[in-house]
């Protein structure tokens, strides 16, 4: 993403008490979360801005625990750049399917001109759009728009995520970014299932229902094996619903250490 929209009240309201110093950390933060798209570490974000000198490094970091919020996996967060970030992609996955539809239309358009003419059709095969865009901090901020997709049904996933995984950590706290890798992830699973017949809610639950009942037969995904380094891991909720990790997951990776 090479383009944003900056506010200047939100920005003077936010970080008006900044140092120059400080002000230049958090430009350049903000800059290159949109350009790369993801959230750095403490040690990303200091090769991002540069900072070399003690005054450098300082500002970087005040900054870090002043706009955004340190997760589990020590990265350093913001909704708000999330949010821009997701509703871009949305965006992106929109217009790319108006694009195909307009092109399957001009095609079609060109069949029928050219069987005038005493020939043969061509053999034509349906556009389909069998990907879906994503990233690796999360999926759209708002519900999806598509209406072979029912409405996401947070909290009756993380009940079934309780019921079949209670050994694994309970949510507490369902802020914005987990709610957006749900939505992402429901909206990918959605798309599967809508591929061989119309689906309601209850159909995208019963196939989260069966993914934490895989989920609990990984004696590594538990806790009860060590990973390769010998620290033991035990997953929860957010961890699962990361694109990569989600992925491997239904890929059956985590159930060789079984």
């Amino acid at each position: 993403m090479h383009y944003y929209k900056r506010n200047l009240g939100d920005y003077a309201k936010k970080a008006g008490r900044l140092t120059m110093l400080q002000h230049g950390a958090y430009t350049l933060l903000i800059d290159s979360c949109y350009d790369r798209e993801i959230f750095p570490t403490v040690e990303q974000a200091l090769e991002w801005t540069w900072a070399s000198t003690e005054a450098e490094v300082e500002a970087v970091k005040f900054v870090l625990s002043r706009f955004f919020v340190l997760d589990r996996d020590g990265c350093y967060v913001q909704d708000r750049i999330l949010e821009e970030l997701l509703n871009y992609h949305k965006n992106a996955d929109t217009n790319k399917r108006i694009a195909n539809e307009r092109e399957a239309k001009r095609k079609a358009n060109g069949t029928k001109r050219e069987q005038i003419v005493d020939e043969a059709p061509p053999n034509h095969k349906p556009i389909t759009i069998n990907q879906e865009p994503d990233i690796s901090i999360c999926p759209p901020s708002g519900e999806p728009d598509d209406p072979k997709i029912p409405k996401c049904e947070h909290q009756s996933v993380i009940d079934m995520y309780h019921k079949y995984l209670p050994t694994l950590r309970k949510v507490e706290v369902w802020n914005t970014a987990r709610q957006g890798y749900l939505r992402q992830r429901w909206r990918e699973v959605a798309l599967e299932l809508s591929k061989e017949k119309d689906i309601v809610a209850a159909d995208i639950l019963t196939w989260f229902g069966d993914f934490f009942q895989h989920i609990g037969t990984s004696k590594f995904l538990t806790g009860k094996v060590n990973s390769k380094d010998g620290r033991a891991f035990t997953a929860d909720l957010e961890w699962i619903l990361k694109p990569s990790n989600f992925a491997k997951i239904v890929e059956g990776k985590y159930h060789g250490a079984n």
